[in-house]
């Protein structure tokens, strides 16, 4: 069985897209997926049993990632496509089965809304396959695993909705410091290439001895398989929220000016909380505030965070 499966271009998307892939490998023993993703999200699906071939999609002038994607594609006669994106691509190459999700209007969870519109049985929950590769090099940068650690991802694709930095120092000093939930706890900061400056007041305000630095420093597998090591780890909304979530780390994820009911972490192990006003009256803020860090997330205290974060780490003992 021959399968085309095209996820999302961001990352968090395509990992909110992965029980509908896990639902593709179920299908049969013999099953040969070609995944297409947006180049950030490659990585993802790099390891995956079952997966042979992974097409990033770079986006060009006159949709030329669709022409590249179909020149890849065209010359197979794909027993099953499915398409996350909504487009009309499953129709212009051979298929003996189409399944295209298109966003629905109204509420519920994005993976939720995955199951429904793509018709999908059995567990469609979100998951990562990491490599023994990536899990020996996480192990090598933790070290023993005596020493708990909390993971932060002080970064965001818009800088608005990322916390304030200086909150994020202020919520480690309270759950790693003396009477502390996490007390001498280690603390990984993670972030992708090119945010080194968001999330610099965090990096800068970790002692050396306690500061574990993954902000564009490792593999994102490798990164998934540290988050997965974690006592605790805090993100906004982002993609590394939902990688840490996937990865198995009791995750708390921080909210603004995005709709929690459709992107919350997912998982048993995952809680989210959010800033005062509601994540539209946020938006409709979005045109009036300049790109500065944080902007759109002042209405989230720190002591919010803390006791949700204390909560959760609660439910893990």
């Amino acid at each position: 069985m021959q399968a085309l499966f095209i996820s999302s271009t961001r990352l968090g998307d395509a990992i909110l897209t992965s029980g509908a892939l896990a639902w593709v490998l179920r299908r049969a023993p013999d099953v040969r997926v070609t995944v297409a993703c947006g180049p950030v999200a490659a990585a993802l699906f790099e390891a995956v049993p079952g997966v042979e071939r992974v097409i990033p999609m770079r986006k060009g002038p006159w949709q030329a990632q669709w022409r590249m994607l179909w020149h890849e594609t065209v010359g197979t006669r794909w027993d099953l496509v499915v398409d996350l994106r909504g487009s009309m691509f499953a129709w212009a190459v051979r298929a003996g089965e189409r399944r295209v999700f298109r966003t629905p209007w109204g509420g519920g969870h994005r993976v939720d809304q995955i199951r429904t519109g793509l018709r999908l049985d059995g567990d469609t929950e979100p998951r990562l396959w990491i490599s023994e590769a990536d899990s020996r090099r996480a192990a090598r940068i933790l070290g023993d695993g005596r020493d708990p650690v909390l993971a932060v991802a002080p970064t965001a694709n818009w800088p608005p909705k990322a916390w304030p930095g200086e909150r994020f120092v202020e919520a480690i000093a309270a759950l790693t410091g003396p009477g502390g939930a996490l007390p001498g706890a280690r603390v990984l900061v993670a972030g992708g290439p090119g945010e080194r400056g968001l999330a610099a007041p965090v990096l800068e305000a970790v002692p050396a001895g306690r500061r574990i630095d993954l902000v564009g420093t490792e593999p994102l597998m490798t990164l998934a398989a540290c988050l997965g090591r974690c006592r605790l780890a805090i993100a906004n909304d982002s993609g590394l929220m939902h990688l840490a979530a996937a990865a198995g780390a009791p995750t708390l994820g921080l909210f603004g000016p995005s709709d929690a009911s459709h992107y919350a972490p997912r998982g048993p192990l995952a809680e989210w909380v959010r800033a005062d006003e509601p994540a539209a009256d946020l938006l409709s803020r979005s045109g009036q505030v300049d790109d500065a860090p944080g902007a759109l997330m002042t209405g989230l205290p720190v002591a919010r965070v803390v006791d949700a974060a204390e909560g959760l780490l609660a439910r893990t003992d």
